[in-house]
Parts: structure tokens; C-alpha cells; sequence
């Protein structure tokens, strides 16, 4: 890659020029759009949290915010599942010329156990293969929000390892337009919607 002020060119793992010592445009989108999906992601959160139940009882947008506050439970329980499968096939066909073989491998490992372990306990019992432990299924029973905070974390970890070298968050992420268009969009949908519900609230 090049720098977008000097002109040189210097190796993606570099994360400044070595010339102008500035961090690349490429480089900014990527975080900035990162710092916007997190904003999004926590205003959801909080909204699901001290909004959403109340707006899902109100008679105005009663569909819409029930709708809403469905979703958000959904994908706090089974959102782990579509971003860790995104992440396998990424790895597979745009990494997996320039993925270093031990990272590479363990990031493969985390994820393909952590979907192991989410489709484990939905398999009939009577596929011999496919019947989790005794211990799992008591664990599971005895606290049942484990496996998805589990299943959460090995996402996250995986996605803090790719994003921390410059050379495979490059591969992730892109030059970072399009990822900032996503993430600005996300940002500005809650908060439409969250004026409207506070605005249905307040009428």
C-alpha cells in the first residue's frame, strides 16, 4: 500500500509511513468505522434495556417497537452464530492465501468450537454423535446464559486478534468506505428510532 499524502510505499503491516510518520486515510475509516458500530451497538443495548420494554407496551408503534425489541433479544442470543460462520468463510476464501498458519489455525479452532458448542445441545438425542456430555447439558441447564456469553466471547476475541494486525484488519475490513457507510448507517438508524419512541412517549 501507499501513503495517501507522501506517496510511498510501505508494507500493510507498518501502520504509519515511514516517511511522513502518518497514519494512512485507510487506517482512520477503519477505526473510526469500528468506534461508530460500537456507539450503535451500546445505544441499542441501553435502549433495549430501559426503552424498549416500555415503548413495546405503549398503544402508539406498538408493532413496530415489539418488533424491534424481538430482534434485539434474538440476536443477543444467536448473533454470534452468523458473524462466526461470516468469519469462517472469510478465512477461507479471502485470507487463506495471506493468513499466518499458527494464527490462522487457532482462529479457525476458536470458532469452529464455539459453533460446536452452540449446535450441540439442538441435536436430537438419538444421533449418537451428536449428544453433548452429561456434565454440558447440566451446565447449561444450571446456568443457561453460559454458552451464549461464551460463544460472544470467542467472537470477540477472534475479531480483537484479526483487527489488531495491520495486515489482517486490512484483509477484514477493506479500505474501510464501505464499512463506514454500514456503521454510520446503523448509528443513525437507532437514533431515529429512538427520537420517534421518545417522541411517541412523550405525546
Amino acid at each position: 500500500m501507499y501513503c495517501d499524502r507522501c506517496g510511498l510505499n510501505f508494507l500493510p503491516k507498518q501502520s504509519v509511513c515511514t516517511r511522513c510518520k502518518r497514519v494512512p486515510t485507510r487506517y482512520w475509516f477503519q477505526f473510526m468505522s469500528l468506534v461508530t458500530i460500537f456507539a450503535a451497538v451500546l445505544c441499542n443495548t441501553l435502549l433495549g434495556l430501559f426503552l424498549l420494554p416500555r415503548l413495546a407496551m405503549a398503544n402508539h408503534g406498538r408493532i413496530l417497537f415489539r418488533g424491534w425489541y424481538w430482534f434485539d433479544q434474538q440476536f443477543a442470543l444467536y448473533g454470534w452464530v452468523p458473524l462466526a460462520i461470516g468469519l469462517l468463510v472469510w478465512d477461507y476464501f479471502v485470507w487463506k492465501e495471506a493468513r499466518p498458519k499458527v494464527k490462522g489455525w487457532f482462529t479457525r479452532k476458536l470458532l469452529t468450537f464455539s459453533l460446536a458448542a452452540g449446535v450441540a445441545p439442538l441435536l436430537p438425542w438419538w444421533i449418537p454423535a451428536g449428544q453433548p456430555p452429561g456434565q454440558f447439558l447440566s451446565m447449561i441447564g444450571r446456568h443457561p446464559g453460559v454458552p451464549v456469553l461464551l460463544a460472544w466471547g470467542v467472537v470477540l476475541v477472534v475479531t480483537i486478534l484479526l483487527c489488531i494486525d495491520p495486515e489482517s484488519r486490512d484483509y477484514l475490513l477493506g479500505h474501510g468506505r464501505t464499512l463506514s457507510i454500514v456503521s454510520t448507517s446503523m448509528l443513525l438508524l437507532v437514533l431515529t428510532m429512538t427520537v420517534v419512541g421518545w417522541s411517541l412517549m412523550t405525546y
